[in-house]
């Protein structure tokens, strides 16, 4: 039973006989390395800086994951590396003992590790599918494709002009599709509002996403005017009528718009802020660095068009900045970005919400309290080193809660038996508003040493990776781990109730159902 040349590992597994002998030498594919011996990884991981590991418990037990990983491998030709390792082989044990492979539960078949730049990077937890892990290793630290959202089943997911070509072809239903980019902070907020839509008009609406970020979509961009993310079209049988432009809108917006579907109203065009005059200084992408270094004292306003609150506070911005215009000795200037036009900077400050207040002294990025009057920015301005005193972070609090960051995650997530993970954003209302029940249900299993309510903050630099890496698209989302292994999502009672009772089901006994769960899927 030897494969036929060039079909990487396709072959007709027989009970009865021996595995194939490709399986059985060192090479898996004419791409995917068989390694046994540690010096040899070693050495693999030195002078390759991405590389994916499939360690298997069996040769039979690697037998799917081979199959699919060999035209993974095909498509990430020298962008990365695909080896793998097997522990039942008496010379490989030691390896994987080495590598701190466990494969010793029954459930447990094989383990993906990733490596970057010698070391390990993490646990391979995404969807074990082609597009997911060509994905991943093209960009091991990017976000998980839109469609690994369990939630976003509904949504109609393009990856090529074919597709997409195809879907306008033979959909009869309505069609509304988000023209995206993975990095685009609007989109991501916007996701789980279309996905939702999504769900409730299956059957009477078909709505798609499609990243054309890539150079490889300027024909559709061009023809659809995309000129910027998302961009958002609304089709009939196949033919483009016009744009939704409601980039702030919930689920329930999107389903009522679509009863009626109709064109954006002309409006009349309102004059850019920039262009009003004032004494606000207007910073761009191009300009901001130069100016907060020739001005030691800059309180900076990052805003969009379309914000109502943004709107609320600029004339009470505008008259701080002319008061201080007039100053003699001033004690500072004020200026403002938009941050729709200007992503660079909005990607830079991780520009969540507006409008934002970022203060700069001699170039230095520092904190800034709420202030939304003119009376409150020249207060600060005059004296800015003293913010009234914040009240203690969640983090700095004496509670149960364990807050985790990107390198101690994993590690300490293994040690526990069952954990809760809270990944919020300190800004979000729905978080602060969950933070003392969830807090209280910690306190409620404090002394049970297998049980651990865990929060990761999100905004930190040092968790965007992890945060991006756990698919999480939303705040606050709630992740359930079992010894350290992602097990479901927990979507429903957020009260301090709820949290304990879904705790207590998982410590007498649920998380083997959790686990026949996940394995069906």
């Amino acid at each position: 039973h030897t494969p036929e040349a060039g079909t990487h590992g396709r072959w007709l597994l027989d009970p009865q006989v021996v595995l194939p002998l490709w399986l059985s030498s060192a090479k898996v594919s004419s791409l995917i390395e068989r390694i046994s011996d540690p010096k040899d990884l070693k050495k693999l991981l030195r002078t390759r800086n991405n590389v994916l590991v499939l360690y298997s418990k069996s040769e039979a037990a690697a037998e799917n994951h081979l199959r699919l990983l060999s035209t993974a491998a095909q498509a990430v030709k020298g962008q990365g590396t695909i080896c793998w390792v097997d522990c039942g082989d008496a010379e490989s044990r030691k390896l994987c003992k080495k590598m701190k492979v466990d494969l010793s539960p029954k459930d447990k078949k094989v383990e993906l590790f990733h490596y970057q730049d010698g070391a390990f990077h993490t646990e391979y937890n995404r969807a074990v599918t082609f597009k997911s892990i060509v994905a991943f290793l093209k960009d091991p630290k990017g976000p998980p494709l839109w469609e690994e959202d369990p939630g976003a089943k509904d949504v109609v997911h393009l990856d090529s002009e074919k597709d997409f070509r195809r879907l306008l072809k033979k959909e009869e239903k309505p069609l509304l599709i988000m023209f995206y980019a993975p990095w685009c902070s609007m989109c991501k907020r916007m996701m789980p509002h279309f996905q939702k839509a999504a769900t409730q008009l299956r059957g009477h609406a078909v709505l798609a996403g499609m990243n054309v970020y890539s150079s490889e979509f300027e024909n559709i961009k061009e023809e659809y005017s995309v000129r910027g993310f998302p961009t958002i079209c609304y089709f009939e049988k196949g033919r483009f009528l016009f744009q939704y432009d409601n980039y702030g809108s919930t689920a329930e917006d999107i389903l009522e718009w679509l009863k009626n579907p109709q064109p954006p109203q002309p409006q009349v065009p309102e004059t850019p802020w920039a262009d009003e005059g004032g004494s606000v200084y207007h910073l761009t992408d191009e300009d901001f660095d130069q100016f907060v270094k020739e001005h030691s004292s800059v309180l900076v306003m990052f805003h969009a068009p379309w914000c109502g609150h943004c709107k609320k506070m600029k004339p009470e911005f505008e008259k701080a900045a002319e008061a201080l215009h007039g100053e003699a000795d001033s004690s500072g200037v004020l200026a403002a970005v938009d941050a729709t036009v200007n992503k660079a900077l909005a990607e830079r400050f991780h520009i969540s919400e507006f409008p934002t207040l970022k203060y700069f002294k001699n170039g230095e990025k520092y904190a800034v309290p709420v202030l939304r009057t003119k009376k409150k920015f020249l207060e600060w301005m005059q004296n800015p080193e003293a913010p009234p005193p914040p009240e203690p972070t969640w983090e700095e609090q004496q509670t149960s809660v364990l807050h985790l960051v990107g390198d101690n995650f994993r590690e300490t997530l293994k040690k526990k038996k069952h954990t809760l993970v809270m990944f919020y954003a300190p800004w979000c209302p729905h978080c602060k508003k969950v933070i003392p029940h969830f807090t209280a249900a910690a306190d409620a299993f404090k002394d049970d040493r297998k049980i651990a309510c865990a929060a990761v903050d999100c905004v930190k630099d040092k968790n965007q990776d992890l945060c991006q890496q756990e698919a999480v698209k939303g705040y606050p989302t709630f992740h359930y781990y079992y010894y350290g292994k992602f097990t479901e999502k927990h979507d429903s009672d957020r009260t301090e109730l709820g949290f304990t009772n879904y705790i207590r089901a998982l410590r007498e006994g649920d998380h083997e159902r959790l686990g026949k769960k996940k394995e069906e899927l």
